[in-house]
């Protein structure tokens, strides 16, 4: 699969960046001041048990300490998970982001994908239960969905983690964009925690810290997490993100504040894009996927402006799009031109 690269490539050039989903509000100020106040850091070799940070996380997560395995952003943990346990057979399903398939192919993991209905909305429901066997090593489950935004429901997941635990089958959740969601604790993959589920965090999304690449792993299993810990390279984390995270940590109302924002604003983007007639999927995070019969991506770049073309990096067919939810003034610009576009075509 040729996977692109992601959204949010600050050397494109473009006046107005869609394609990366990342918090509208910014850095939290604390986080920034943490980022300065910690120079004194910058010399020294970061601890690469990020044994403070995880002792944070712990107490956030309400997850035991020597479960939690910290690195460089959420494809890293993905990369070393796959690298500690080498599954021979893996589940994934579509649409959902092309990184998942791009580390498996790259440990000769045969990875089958499959492809969720349209007619369901793209929709993971307890059906898909059925495929997992005996013979499953691991399954991948994005929750929230990327690009669809939608969440799986506690009962589905309840459904897929009574099947793996028969199957002895690991699950990973990959949950960097449930901090969007308003009551993430009724969807989080935590309420059916066991030694076969992963959860995969990331303060790159609702802190906008991508420049910055942190995540966290929360494994069921102790000495599962202990496996992962020794893959990849000692200092995958710098002390800048170590600062900047273990404030993070404690920012509950920018956490509120955020998802406030991002659900208003999202709300009014879907409601324009349906009045200018193009389908939008129910979203619960910080992004839209919707369809349009242009090619409204490369449209938009002659006017500066970029948005996710899903067919490529999601496994869809021509026509689906996805769109981050920016400031205010920055959203009104897009559906002004995307109407403008429509009323020239």
């Amino acid at each position: 699969m040729n996977i692109p690269c992601s959204g949010g490539n600050r050397y494109n050039g473009v006046k107005l960046d869609f394609s990366a989903a990342l918090n509208p509000l910014g850095i939290p100020p604390s986080v920034k001041k943490a980022i300065t106040e910690n120079k004194q850091r910058w010399a020294d070799y970061p601890d690469p048990d990020c044994a403070i940070l995880r002792k944070k996380i712990s107490i956030y997560e309400n997850i035991p300490m020597e479960n939690i395995v910290c690195g460089n952003g959420g494809d890293d943990l993905i990369f070393r998970t796959i690298c500690a346990l080498k599954p021979k057979k893996a589940l994934v399903f579509l649409p959902c982001s092309g990184e998942y398939n791009r580390i498996l192919d790259q440990f000769g993991c045969n990875t089958i994908n499959i492809q969720l209905s349209a007619k369901k909305n793209f929709a993971v429901t307890s059906e898909i239960a059925e495929f997992i066997d005996s013979e499953t090593d691991i399954v991948f489950l994005c929750n929230p969905n990327n690009p669809t935004g939608e969440v799986i429901t506690p009962y589905t997941l309840s459904i897929i983690a009574e099947k793996c635990c028969r199957t002895n089958t690991i699950i990973v959740c990959d949950e960097r964009y449930m901090d969007f969601i308003y009551r993430e604790e009724k969807y989080t993959a935590k309420n059916f925690f066991n030694k076969k589920i992963i959860i995969i965090k990331s303060f790159s999304k609702i802190f906008s810290m991508a420049g910055l690449p942190i995540g966290y792993a929360l494994c069921g299993d102790e000495k599962l997490a202990e496996k992962i810990k020794k893959t990849g390279i000692a200092y995958s984390v710098s002390e800048t993100a170590l600062a900047a995270a273990e404030a993070a940590i404690n920012e509950e109302k920018f956490l509120k504040m955020s998802r406030k924002y991002v659900a208003f604003e999202r709300n009014h983007l879907s409601e324009e894009l349906t009045r200018l007639g193009l389908p939008v999927f129910s979203s619960k995070t910080c992004y839209l996927m919707f369809q349009c019969e242009l090619p409204l991506d490369k449209l938009l770049l002659k006017k500066n402006i970029r948005i996710k073309n899903c067919s490529e990096a999601y496994g869809l067919d021509e026509g689906y799009f996805r769109i981050s939810v920016r400031m205010k003034e920055d959203n009104n610009i897009l559906i002004e031109t995307v109407e403008k576009i429509l009323q020239t075509y």
